[in-house]
């Protein structure tokens, strides 16, 4: 990582302007991205969500998962405080790649739930390395954050990785009816915190 060299580039949104940044690589050999707003330099924690793609719920709206109202969410909450970083990683379907998620979803269509499609298909129930955000953010020279998440690895993610979580912001959108039983596996399975008392 010291020594990708970050490209950067403005990309004006519907929530406000913010900078795309990218590094040429990272151990993964994945292209992973971060959106920034705001000057990063200053001593308070800085508003971060590590947001890992997902076509179907970010581009093209899907309502069998809470992913894109979850990633509009954050660029609002961000756009409000002027300030934050988007990470964006490229891990789609929890880290087993676009065609096994599909894979997953007919299989949850014949009634697996999103944890035993995964495992069916010969993967773990959550594939998703956080070390690349916590490199990123590192990158940026980010190491006290408020964490937008739902999901308590991402916080020791960033822990282990010696970045201080000094808040976690609960993200808590996108719940529909074509999607009830999706978030209460990430809930009993994976561990989300998806309760009202959370």
């Amino acid at each position: 990582m010291s020594n990708s060299k970050t490209i950067s580039a403005k990309l004006p949104t519907k929530w406000g302007d913010f900078t795309i940044h990218s590094l040429e690589k990272f151990s993964d050999d994945k292209e992973h991205i971060a959106l920034v707003m705001g000057d990063l330099t200053e001593q308070e924690p800085v508003l971060v969500r590590i947001h890992s793609e997902c076509l179907t719920g970010d581009a093209f709206s899907s309502l069998r998962c809470d992913c894109g109202p979850q990633l509009d969410a954050a660029m609002q909450k961000i756009a409000e405080e002027k300030r934050g970083v988007i990470v964006y990683l490229r891990q789609e379907g929890r880290g087993i790649g676009l065609i096994n998620k599909i894979k997953a979803y007919a299989l949850q269509d014949d009634g697996l739930d999103t944890v035993e499609a995964n495992i069916n298909l010969g993967f773990k129930a959550d594939q998703r390395n956080f070390k690349v955000a916590a490199d990123m953010l590192k990158h940026l020279n980010v190491n006290k954050v408020s964490l937008m998440t739902n999901n308590p690895r991402k916080v020791a993610a960033l822990e282990a990785a010696n970045i201080e979580v000094v808040e976690r912001v609960p993200l808590k959108f996108g719940r529909n009816p074509h999607n009830e039983s999706y978030l209460l596996t990430k809930h009993g399975k994976l561990g989300h915190l998806l309760d009202d008392n959370d």
